[in-house]
């Protein structure tokens, strides 16, 4: 009789495989447990979520392809529009509507006139040159609450005063100041008149947003640089480093993934303007500031509100683009996937 002796390293590993396929359906069931449990715990919100901004949603764009309540020149009569296919949407784009022929001709009377395109391009105005300076004063500002100070705390408390400050009480503020008697006028010694001319109301529409949302990205941003190791600045120190070898090296590398999340939030949020220039200039879509908000509400207080619902679906189709844009070629790490993979690609 002959006894095989086998190595001890093979024996271990063929318990630890047994052992492994032991527990496999235990594990498996544990985790289908887990997700279900998940499941339920997420429903609630999912389902209040679909209430509170999905049925409007679908409701908008329901209503975008119904036409307008308009006079029948037959009867006298003003009746629903019915469905209308895309002449709410070729208004807007072309400002030409679609005839129940299927030709495109003069949109009907008593439809507010659209001044679309020029406001598409003072709202991506706005959105551009607010963002950009608001990113590089917020950095500044994030730097500086960041920096090791016996008042950091009331810094932190004084920058943070004007985003904390209510929009309307905001535009206020600065309509007064943009006054032609205002304290503007009177330090400059001019008399530019910020509400009337078109360039002036729309610098005086970006100075004051920048004053109220600059705090906004300088939090957003200080989340980030609060994440930073000290000891790479130190390693950084010994090593000779310059500050702007270490601002660019080490601070904007490290700190870019906040800093596109902010920019995101923030030119998601630019692209929605209303307030601001409706209570410093002007409300109607003629203004110099007219925004595609703007246009959408004066639409619905005509009481076309089918209209009004294709220029909300096109302002949603916009936004959507541009969030598409930032987090796919851009880097915006809105979801933190590559911060969590950071620590695994570092382990190996």
């Amino acid at each position: 009789m002959s006894t095989t002796t086998q190595p001890p390293a093979q024996r271990a590993g063929r318990a630890r495989g047994g052992a492994r396929k032991g527990t496999r359906p235990d594990a498996r069931l544990g985790a289908r447990t887990d997700t279900r449990k998940a499941y339920a715990l997420v429903a609630p919100a999912l389902a209040v979520l679909a209430v509170v901004i999905g049925y409007p949603i679908i409701r908008a764009i329901w209503l975008s392809f119904q036409g307008n309540r308009r006079l029948d020149p037959k009867t006298g009569v003003f009746t629903d529009g019915g469905f209308s296919g895309l002449e709410n949407y070729m208004y807007w784009i072309t400002n030409r509507c679609v005839t129940p022929s299927g030709a495109v001709g003069t949109c009907p009377p008593g439809v507010l006139a659209t001044d679309f395109w020029p406001a598409v391009r003072i709202t991506l105005f706005f959105a551009v040159v607010t963002v950009l300076l608001e990113t590089v004063l917020g950095l500044a500002m994030a730097m500086i609450m960041n920096h090791p100070s016996p008042a950091r705390g009331l810094i932190r408390a004084a920058v943070l005063i004007p985003w904390a400050i209510p929009t309307a009480v905001t535009a206020k503020l600065w309509q007064f100041m943009f006054a032609p008697a205002g304290i503007v006028n009177s330090l400059l010694g001019k008399d530019i008149a910020w509400t009337t001319d078109p360039w002036a109301a729309r610098f005086a529409v970006i100075i004051a947003d920048v004053w109220k949302t600059t705090p906004f990205m300088a939090l957003l941003i200080l989340a980030g640089l609060q994440m930073i190791d000290r000891d790479i600045y130190e390693a950084a120190r010994v090593d000779g480093a310059s500050a702007w070898q270490t601002f660019t090296r080490i601070t904007l590398p490290l700190v870019r993934p906040a800093l596109m999340v902010a920019v995101l939030f923030r030119t998601l949020d630019a692209l929605r303007m209303y307030d601001l220039p409706v209570i410093m200039i002007s409300g109607s879509s003629n203004s110099p500031t007219a925004t595609i908000s703007q246009l959408v509400v004066e639409d619905m207080r005509q009481g076309n509100f089918n209209s009004a619902s294709a220029l909300s679906t096109l302002i949603f189709l916009l936004i959507f683009a541009v969030a598409f844009v930032m987090i796919r070629f851009l880097g915006a790490d809105v979801g933190g996937r590559r911060q969590a993979k950071a620590p695994k690609e570092a382990a190996r």
